[in-house]
């Protein structure tokens, strides 16, 4: 099984987080390593192509990787919904938060065409049969981070996968310079037009 040069590199960047977290002392080669494999180099590449908060989402929710999914849920602790695992991550990463269902998310976000996706965009699927009952978070090359399912875990899934692809529902891209309150949910999509 071949794994995605963007995925690679995030599984990498993430050891190497770990890796200097400990007090063993194995982390300097580690890093030689990593000079040497010009993944610091790929880091700055990322942080440049797709923006500094795209690029710490995209981090940050790669760190949330096999947390449970639990139906309204919000927080690592208690296991995330779809919607609960996109609201956490925007709010931890970029200090929005966003409205908690995925319906609401769709309809305070804007449109965007699948071909303009980038990391940290979101994804919405039709899995319940209504229209944007599941939501991810795009992270480059075709794949998004989500919470899927009852008995599931945060993971990532290819959107050119038949099932993904057949209930593909949109995408789109959050505005940071949206409010950045709690009560950016009880506005109405209209109100969350930008000005």
């Amino acid at each position: 099984m071949r794994i995605a040069p963007f995925l690679a590199f995030l599984i990498a960047f993430l050891f190497a987080a770990s890796a200097q977290a400990s007090p063993s002392g194995t982390s300097d080669d580690l890093n030689e390593f990593l000079l040497a494999k010009g993944v610091v180099a790929r880091i700055d590449q990322v942080r440049q192509s797709v923006g500094l908060k795209a690029s710490e989402l995209v981090f940050t929710s790669m760190g949330f990787l096999g947390v449970p999914y639990r139906r309204g849920g919000n927080t690592a602790e208690t296991g995330f919904d779809c919607s609960g695992f996109v609201r956490a991550m925007y709010q931890q990463t970029v200090g929005l938060i966003l409205p908690r269902k995925a319906e609401q998310q769709a309809a305070a976000t804007q449109k965007i065409e699948r071909t303009d996706l980038q990391p940290g965009d979101l994804v919405f699927f039709n899995t319940m049969r209504r229209a944007f009952s599941h939501v991810g978070i795009y992270i480059g090359e075709g794949k998004f981070i989500h919470s899927p399912k009852p008995g599931s875990q945060v993971r990532v899934e290819d959107m050119g996968l038949a099932y993904w692809t057949h209930r593909f529902d949109g995408a789109r891209r959050v505005q940071t310079a949206l409010p950045q309150t709690p009560a950016l949910e009880a506005l109405s999509p209209a109100e969350l037009t930008l000005r």
